[in-house]
């Protein structure tokens, strides 16, 4: 499980072909790599990978075809800046919300506009999701925790501020962008135990 708080961004410097998988090499830059080890989970970009080796400052993670069918990583590359946390402890502060790197699909930014100080994205997802989203819940957006300002049938939108801006990818994200999505775990416990089954959606089997 994660927080959905961004512990760092690394970068993509290796990305092979295994056999219909992929096999990534993460430099984790201004991650707190000590406290990682082979075989721990890490949120790439909101995806749970599992390390499976470490070299220098970096991570080796695998992909499974899956994933890389239903998530961003099918299209990254070496050189693309990602999201970075590692799994939560007991003794991890909750400053965003449960997260289970489960990602439920790919949505598409359709716009992107100032706010203030803020940037505003407009997301659009698969209109199967959009029951889960609701005004003021929460959101996982590349792994990043966010409250949801609205939505309007298949589109919901988020005001990202500063710090997010700067701290994470988020600032990178332009119009026609894909992003990895996952709606808040709660609402889909309920869907559960008031109807007795839950949508499989476009969700992804993690790598």
């Amino acid at each position: 499980m994660f927080t959905g708080i961004i512990q760092a961004t690394g970068q993509i410097t290796r990305r092979e072909h295994c056999g219909g998988d992929g096999r990534f090499l993460i430099d984790a830059k201004t991650l707190d790599i000590d406290r990682v080890t082979v075989g721990d989970s890490v949120a790439v970009n909101g995806v749970c990978l599992t390390v499976t080796e470490k070299q220098n400052h970096s991570l080796w993670v695998d992909v499974s075809v899956e994933t890389l069918s239903r998530t961003t990583f099918g299209a990254l590359s070496a050189g693309t800046r990602v999201n970075l946390e590692p799994s939560m402890t007991l003794s991890t502060l909750l400053g965003g919300h449960l997260v289970s790197g489960h990602v439920d699909a790919t949505g598409r930014v359709v716009a992107r506009a100032g706010d203030a100080r803020s940037v505003r994205f407009h997301i659009q997802i698969p209109h199967n999701l959009a029951r889960y989203i609701v005004e003021k819940g929460s959101i996982c957006v590349d792994g990043v925790s966010l409250t949801v300002n609205g939505t309007r049938e298949d589109v919901f939108d988020v005001n990202v501020i500063p710090h997010t801006l700067e701290s994470t990818t988020l600032g990178d994200l332009a119009v026609d962008d894909d992003v990895n999505v996952e709606v808040d775990i709660v609402a889909r416990y309920v869907e559960k135990l008031i109807t007795g089954h839950v949508s499989s959606g476009d969700g992804a089997d993690r790598g």
